[in-house]
């Protein structure tokens, strides 16, 4: 769920986001964060007390978030592995019946894939298919999300449950797309690719992590050109994320198309995957 299509404007940079953090967040992260995405660093803050830039990359004693300023604004946005619903899903998730895990074809090998994440976002599903035993790649362009990952990830790590998992997921700079254009065929048995999607339903609600994510991220308008390059280089299929009702990207038709309450997995069939 990323923009892997562009780079980010620099300008829209400065005037919706800064760093900050709480008395306990981490001052050197921060100041390190400042200079890598070129944003102010306000320091201590609290941001319901912020009025001109409407996000702050926010430290405090529970690790880095993406945090909407302003009186009653809602919590921080974070990659989250060790609490929460992921500790939920990685100790009731449903293991290989999982749609996601039935889309990449857990249930079909014995095989430990390797399967690219090319649009990781937060890194949810990747974790669930780690911690199923694959080995998963990931690639995040934007770099405020990026941030975000590579944070929840390195907590998680020192986690005594988690780092096993963690193990078995690398984090990669830059822009999949291009990645993949220039990679040989093979590169990995599944590629994963979850892209922002226009959203025109102005009356519906819209979560809070998606809300936060639009205005940093935006909708990713090359979803074509990313599922081209993935089906040369997959062996043996491409899985892509879409709405329950969304149209499939442009390009060939899926194999087949795993439904759920809210979202569907179009996968996308080169061969058929190893028994064992």
């Amino acid at each position: 769920m990323s923009d892997f299509s562009a780079e980010p404007n620099p300008l829209t940079y400065l005037q919706q986001l800064a760093v900050g953090r709480s008395a306990l967040g981490d001052g050197m992260q921060a100041e390190a964060l400042s200079q890598s995405l070129a944003v102010k660093n306000l320091g201590v803050v609290r941001p319901k007390d912020i009025r001109d830039v409407p996000v702050l990359l926010f430290l405090d004693e529970h690790g880095l978030g993406l945090q909407l300023t302003g009186k009653g604004a809602p919590g921080p946005v974070r990659a989250e592995f060790v609490s929460g619903k992921m500790r939920y899903r990685r100790e009731h998730g449903g293991g290989a019946g999982q749609l996601v895990a039935k889309a990449v074809g857990l249930q079909k090998t014995k095989a430990t894939l390797h399967v690219l994440d090319a649009t990781a976002g937060l890194g949810q599903d990747a974790f669930v298919l780690a911690s199923l035993g694959c080995r998963v790649t990931l690639f995040e362009r934007n770099p405020v999300i990026h941030a975000l990952l590579e944070d929840g990830l390195a907590r998680a790590a020192l986690n005594v449950d988690c780092a096993p998992i963690i193990e078995r997921m690398t984090l990669r700079e830059g822009s999949s797309i291009d990645w993949l254009s220039s990679a040989s065929e093979g590169v990995a048995d599944v590629i994963y690719l979850d892209p922002m999607f226009p959203h025109r339903d102005k009356s519906a609600l819209v979560k809070k992590e998606m809300q936060v994510f639009r205005m940093i991220v935006g909708d990713d308008d090359d979803s074509e050109r990313l599922l081209s390059a993935a089906l040369a280089a997959a062996t043996y299929r491409v899985v892509v994320k879409r709405p329950r009702k969304a149209s499939a990207i442009e390009g060939p038709e899926p194999a087949t198309r795993i439904e759920g309450k809210s979202s569907r997995y179009d996968v996308y069939s080169i061969k058929a995957l190893p028994t064992g």
